[in-house]
């Protein structure tokens, strides 16, 4: 019976722990209005980073970084740009680079999840429309802006979406204008890992790597073609993440 009552116990107190954080995820949503914001929500990215975090951890997710002393010479903002192949990476991402003032360019779907969207809003995301040209130019111009003002820096996949697995897809050339337009450099980071996670959670831990494995400054940034930034960045990625 002492066993039965401590298992309940547990199970209630689980529970409660659940409900308050609904309760205060609902609280502090309900009056964020969808739309666009000017400048990035501290209070809104560190409660977003919290709720990731219960997320790895509720999936067994243990992060190794490498490579991030190599983010000290980065002065204003970057993009990042990296492999993409599980719903996680940027979720591991987003974790690793917690003390950064770091956004994601995403998928509009994502902006329709939720209490999720808002956070997204405060948080300056931004959704890129790769079926309209048009609307797509709009986000590269914006992100750039934003990145060049020293407002926010942003992260992207160029594979435009997951490989699904350890192999990469062709890159989207388009998205290296963004750093080009802000003259701003391009980190490349790679990440491996993350596409096990669904296979193992919750009975088995998950151990990924993120790598920060080069920058590009922003004078090289100007002087080479969109493709040819794609080329060099996705050699980096394929030496460093393919087949592992």
């Amino acid at each position: 019976m002492i066993f039965l009552y401590v298992v309940l116990g547990l199970l209630c107190a689980i529970l409660g722990v659940a409900f308050l954080h609904v309760l205060f995820l609902f609280i502090i949503t309900a009056f964020v209005k969808v739309k666009d914001y000017e400048s990035p929500s501290r209070f809104y990215r560190s409660v977003f980073i919290y709720y990731l975090r219960i997320v790895l951890f509720m999936f067994r997710v243990k992060i190794i970084t490498s490579g991030m002393e190599k983010l000290a010479d980065v002065k204003g903002g970057f993009l990042l740009v990296g492999n993409h192949r599980s719903d996680f990476d940027p979720i591991v991402t987003l974790v690793a680079l917690r003390n950064k003032n770091f956004a994601f360019i995403s998928k509009p779907e994502n902006f329709k999840i939720p209490a999720v969207r808002k956070f997204l809003y405060k948080g300056l995301y931004a959704p890129i429309d790769r079926e309209n040209a048009r609307n797509a130019l709009k986000t590269i111009n914006l992100t750039a802006e934003r990145i060049k003002n020293g407002v926010i820096s942003y992260g992207v996949y160029p594979e435009g979406t997951r490989s699904k697995g350890k192999n990469m897809l062709p890159f989207h050339d388009g998205v290296f204008k963004i750093a080009q337009k802000a003259e701003a450099p391009i980190v490349v980071a790679g990440v491996t890992g993350t596409e096990t996670v669904h296979k193992h959670a919750p009975w088995r831990r998950t151990v990924v790597h993120f790598d920060i494995l080069g920058v590009l400054d922003a004078e090289k940034v100007k002087a080479l073609s969109s493709h040819e930034l794609a080329d060099i960045v996705y050699g980096e990625l394929y030496a460093a993440t393919e087949g592992k």
